[in-house]
């Protein structure tokens, strides 16, 4: 069956050097011939591989100066100005002479779609690989392939006749534990500074982000809404969230009611939180609110200000038992022992990139029906569509 004609930004939103468009199709070349003048008047179709200099014309009139990869017979890559007026105008050119304009995980759904033999999860690592956070995600998700979910299900329905049930479903569930801390390594996750007012939030959050973030004050509920920053602790990629001084006595106007309450929505959310109190002052400083809060979420104490004499008692932390660390934001002292353990309670430290893992909530629905199934033939149903459904493609 024939391909139409799909266009694509394949680079980001906004402005820059260069902006690349996708052309894909089985009349993609005809339509690059009807918009592209090459240089020289020379014929504009070239041979896979083969870069091509010249125009894209609209009515005889030049728009931009691009370059034109030939990528296959019918996958042209166009390399054009990155103002995104030119881009706009280049996509309604292709537009108007038959192209479908789609997203460009919609287009790269599509072309590795097209590709025999099919594989499902090959086509999914492709696309993830695309928004990937880390250079070890990038790995992780290369080896999902070759040396890890796609290999682990074929061995499973090559072996189907042979593998008791109880073995397959046991696996699977293995699979699925470790996708939790695979997903931080490829999407990066939400952590969460969260504390009494005054304990150095905002300054460790300036000291992981490696820059100023957020306002520095002696001021008690400086705070007062949150403040975020993309940070990177290989092999995770985070959002980290400084929120709003949580503290009944600042509760008592409106703002700060509205604060706090944003800071608790945040606090369910996150992947991980970061308790920070001040090692310099006595235990009564956590809110009762706070510590309920924190009861089942992923939690490590950061005892700040460790220069400072210290008066709080670690051994008066309510349950249940966390991690601790101590540092000096304002000095930089045990930074790297904190990001050591988040590593270890995210438990991505030394995470193999060979790991078998799912990776998107098509392939953790599937295992998890796998984990049910009591009969070879469900199984091998399972597995089928693991690896021969269609990618899904969002409209």
């Amino acid at each position: 069956m024939d391909m139409p004609v799909f266009a694509a930004v394949m680079t980001g939103p906004g402005a820059g050097a260069i902006a690349t468009i996708q052309l894909c199709g089985d009349s993609a070349q005809t339509i690059l011939r009807e918009i592209f003048r090459r240089k020289g008047d020379r014929p504009c179709a070239g041979a896979q591989g083969e870069i091509l200099l010249g125009d894209i014309v609209d009515n005889g009139l030049a728009i931009d100066e691009v370059t034109v990869g030939c990528e296959s017979a019918d996958t042209f890559a166009i390399h054009c100005h990155g103002n995104p007026i030119l881009v706009a105008a280049i996509m309604e050119l292709l537009q108007r002479h038959g192209a479908q304009s789609v997203l460009s995980e919609q287009l790269l759904a599509r072309v590795f779609a097209r590709q025999e033999p099919h594989d499902a999860i090959a086509c999914e690592a492709k696309l993830a690989l695309a928004t990937v956070k880390t250079i070890e995600g990038a790995a992780l998700i290369n080896h999902q392939v070759n040396a890890g979910l796609s290999a682990r299900v074929r061995y499973w329905r090559d072996h189907l006749d042979s593998l008791p049930l109880e073995e397959i479903a046991a696996e699977a569930g293995d699979i699925l534990r470790h996708s939790e801390p695979a997903r931080l390594i490829l999407s990066g996750g939400t952590i969460a500074l969260v504390g009494p007012p005054n304990t150095g939030k905002s300054t460790l959050l300036n000291t992981l982000a490696g820059r100023e973030k957020a306002i520095v004050s002696d001021v008690r509920g400086t705070t007062r809404d949150w403040v975020s920053a993309e940070i990177l602790l290989p092999p995770l990629a985070a959002t980290i969230i400084d929120t709003a001084g949580l503290d009944p006595a600042l509760a008592s106007a409106d703002i700060d009611q509205a604060a706090q309450q944003r800071s608790l929505e945040i606090v369910a959310r996150a992947d991980l939180i970061l308790l920070v109190l001040d090692l310099s002052q006595p235990a009564d400083q956590i809110a009762t609110d706070l510590t309920e809060s924190l009861a089942h979420k992923r939690t490590i104490i950061v005892l700040n200000k460790a220069d400072l004499p210290p008066q709080f008692d670690p051994g008066n932390l309510p349950p249940p038992p966390r991690e601790t660390v101590r540092i000096s934001a304002q000095q930089g002292h045990g930074i790297g022992d904190l990001i050591g353990t988040i590593h270890r309670v995210c438990h991505v430290a030394d995470f193999d990139p060979r790991t078998p893992v799912a990776f998107t909530d098509r392939q953790m629905h599937l295992l998890e029906l796998l984990q049910q199934s009591e009969s070879q033939t469900r199984a091998r149903s399972i597995l089928s569509e693991l690896l021969e459904s269609p990618v899904a493609v969002e409209k």
